[in-house]
């Protein structure tokens, strides 16, 4: 397998991997906080996920199907889960519970504080999901998971097979456990997150021409009104998975090709205001730390971090 790209750590503060498009992303950018590379060796990161109770970081490898830890005291790394079900998008429940999207299982699991797995949705209307690619937890204990045919195209990132249904987004109520279909019609439904009060859901259109990100008003909690356009990218450019922050930043994986690899950042407004440059495409990432200060970016072959002045949201 070929060497990732080289990296080459900052030897000047601030890190000059930090592009500042606009002023307001300037103060989130700390003097003396250096990008670093935490780990290579992967085919294709994806979906990192922060457990804080203990220190540690859970992301999968989806074509070596497993997923990995990163443990933060010791900046070790080892084998969480092989088989992982081709393992791709990953977060955590309000009980500390690890949720996670199998392109091979065609479904979502959730691993009990016991190890024990469970399943949280492997159908529809008594069909099997496509490949559940990306998954987000809401408030009210409901899990959101979009569902494109990615990992069934081929014998690459699971097993391929024919869909069953249409490119979808669905919630799992999170006390009577039914599964509802929320969204249709996209394109390759793909990365997910809620705004910090939870009135608006954002979504890539991943098969859109260009990519494009969506914005979704939350109806009542439950439901979602008709889309539109929040961030319309550039031919070349590629949102993946991404994450909010407290103030209502978005926080994306970007790509693919120099000078577009690593996190574009947009303000509320769907504005570009900062990117943070990296050798790899970065295809998700997620806040850690105790403060939620830790920006972890998983890219096509390796973990990054880098400390900001700003606070994912919980």
């Amino acid at each position: 397998m070929p060497d990732a790209p080289p990296f080459v750590p900052s030897a000047r503060y601030p890190d000059s991997a930090f592009e500042i498009l606009h002023p307001s992303f300037a103060p989130m950018q700390l003097m003396n906080a250096p990008v670093e590379r935490l780990w290579t060796g992967g085919a294709w990161g994806e979906g990192p996920a922060w457990f804080g109770g203990h220190r540690s970081l859970i992301w999968s490898d989806i074509p070596n199907n497993r997923m990995l830890r990163w443990e933060e005291e010791g900046g070790t790394v080892s084998v969480f889960r092989k088989p992982s079900g081709y393992a791709n998008g990953n977060t955590v429940d309000r009980q500390g519970r690890l949720i996670t999207c199998e392109h091979g299982g065609r479904r979502v699991v959730r691993t009990e504080h016991d190890g024990r797995v469970t399943v949280v949705a492997a159908r529809f209307d008594g069909k099997r999901f496509n490949s559940p690619n990306d998954v987000v937890v809401k408030s009210d204990g409901s899990v959101w998971f979009t569902d494109p045919p990615f990992g069934i195209l081929s014998n690459y990132e699971g097993e391929a097979a024919e869909p069953e249904l249409p490119h979808g987004v669905y919630r799992v109520d999170g006390t009577t456990r039914a599964i509802t279909l929320v969204a249709d019609g996209i394109a390759g439904p793909n990365g997910l997150a809620f705004s910090p009060d939870e009135e608006t859901l954002y979504l890539v259109e991943s098969r859109a021409q260009p990519r494009r990100l969506l914005a979704f008003d939350v109806i009542e909690g439950k439901r979602l009104g008709s889309p539109r356009v929040f961030i319309q990218g550039a031919v070349g450019e590629s949102p993946d998975g991404f994450r909010v922050d407290t103030a209502g930043n978005l926080w994306c994986g970007w790509g693919m090709g120099a000078g577009l690899d690593g996190v574009r950042v947009f303000n509320p407004a769907g504005e570009p205001i900062g990117h943070i440059h990296l050798p790899e495409r970065c295809a998700n990432l997620c806040f850690g730390g105790r403060h939620r200060n830790r920006l972890f970016m998983a890219a096509s072959r390796s973990l990054y971090s880098v400390y900001v002045n700003a606070q994912g949201m919980a």
